[in-house]
């Protein structure tokens, strides 16, 4: 049986990134093939470089105006493509190259607190603010909109009325290391 290849996308300090390449580090059918990242600083390139992942970086401009992004991936044979951490909207050129192989994470419960600018801390800033008794994470397919793809997979948190922002954004990060990992192994076990 070929090897499942996936590669995962990441423009921050890359845990999920790493939770989910420690999750395939000694599987007989799956590997993180290679990380990749439009920022030079992200210390997800760290992580790589512990785990001895191969690290692509790219700018804006080859993102958007050219297909190298899509040639590295189909060249690798990638199956599954993971968006985690990732802060830039996928061109359509790589949606249509690669349907329904593309998943992304978002920490609250779509489609609330979903769209362009809501990421990060500014998610669990707006889940405070509207005193929500829950929040979560949302697993979803990517489409050419933020946000706005199938959802795969939700679970929740409760949300205290005494929590802060960092509080939850604990909790959910809590939520996504724990399933991240086994939802891609499920969705890469279907391909």
């Amino acid at each position: 049986m070929a090897l499942k290849r996936l590669a995962i996308f990441a423009s921050g300090s890359g845990s999920n990134a790493e939770k989910i390449a420690e999750h395939f580090a000694n599987h007989s059918e799956i590997e993180v093939s290679l990380i990749l990242s439009n920022n030079p600083q992200a210390g997800v390139i760290a992580r790589a470089r512990r785990l001895h992942i191969p690290v692509i970086l790219f700018d804006r401009k080859t993102f958007y105006e050219t297909h190298k992004v899509v040639e590295i991936l189909q060249n690798e044979h990638i199956d599954l493509v993971v968006l985690a951490g990732f802060m830039m909207l996928i061109p359509e050129a790589m949606v249509h190259a690669f349907p329904n192989k593309i998943v992304n994470i978002h920490p609250a419960l779509l489609p609330k607190y979903g769209g362009k600018g809501m990421y990060g801390h500014f998610v669990h800033e707006a889940v405070v603010s509207a005193q929500e008794p829950e929040s979560g994470i949302s697993i979803h397919y990517v489409n050419e909109r933020y946000d706005e793809g199938d959802i795969i997979f939700q679970v929740t948190c409760p949300v205290a009325a005494t929590d802060t922002p960092e509080d939850v954004a604990a909790k959910v990060q809590v939520l996504e290391h724990q399933h991240y990992p086994e939802v891609v192994e499920k969705l890469l076990s279907t391909l």
